[in-house]
């Protein structure tokens, strides 16, 4: 997938530190596309809301997306949830609770699935098309040896099977697109800063080399690679 060549629209899903990296990051190897970041803080203001909580942000969303007169090229959703002042992941079955649960799944499950959805309308059969979206190792079952962070686990095996089953209905319906499961690796995000202390410091990657990799993934898959679940090292990841 050539993305340095590319034409029209990419969609940043996320206004953290990954997603404003990867937009810097594509607007300077993809200068014919027009490079737009979606999230609830926007800096810009060609930036589109959305709160991916919200039916009626969503709804909002795809009007937005509706006025463009480019393709979309390129969607990588950035977003993720792992803990706030209120939840923090879970070490035993003990702290699980449904607000644990509900908050993981609305954001690292439910709304990937709800972007590729909004999406869908929007998408050329004969162009080339990439969707990617942030997983996480731990969201392996074949690869759980530890236990613990029981929604966080959860909510990403959901959305891995969420995403592989979009792979296989798009195969159809938009044989040039591109499925992409990523697992960036540890970043040094507010997000893994509470959990940085165990991460070898050549793995704990910062946000803008998290996102050369992330880009460069992207950029070598092709239609024969979608549905797979691909580390920052370009290794594939058991499920």
């Amino acid at each position: 997938m050539k993305i340095r060549d590319w034409e029209g629209i990419a969609l940043i899903i996320g206004s953290g530190d990954i997603g404003n990296h990867v937009s810097d990051y594509l607007t300077n190897i993809a200068p014919r596309l027009d490079v737009i970041i979606c999230g609830r803080n926007l800096n810009s203001n060609n930036g589109i809301y959305l709160d991916l909580e919200s039916d009626e942000s969503f709804n909002y969303f795809e009007k937005k997306l509706s006025l463009f007169n480019k393709p979309f090229r390129l969607v990588i959703n950035t977003s993720g949830f792992l803990h706030s002042n209120q939840i923090k992941p879970e070490k035993r079955l003990s702290h699980v609770n449904r607000l644990n649960i509900n908050k993981n799944f609305s954001i690292n499950a439910i709304a990937p699935i709800l972007i590729a959805k909004s999406i869908e309308n929007y998408l050329r059969p004969e162009l080339p098309f990439s969707f990617s979206s942030l997983s996480a190792r731990v969201g392996s079952i074949g690869d759980n040896n530890l236990g613990g962070w029981y929604s966080y686990r959860a909510s990403k095996a959901a959305q891995n099977q969420f995403l592989k089953t979009l792979s296989i209905e798009w195969r159809r319906k938009f044989p040039n697109a591109v499925v992409t499961i990523l697992h960036p690796g540890t970043c040094d995000t507010k997000l893994s800063k509470p959990f940085q202390s165990s991460v070898l410091k050549d793995r704990l990657f910062t946000p803008a080399k998290a996102s050369e990799y992330l880009i460069n993934i992207i950029s070598e898959q092709k239609p024969t690679d979608s549905g797979k679940f691909i580390a920052w090292d370009n290794s594939v990841i058991p499920w």
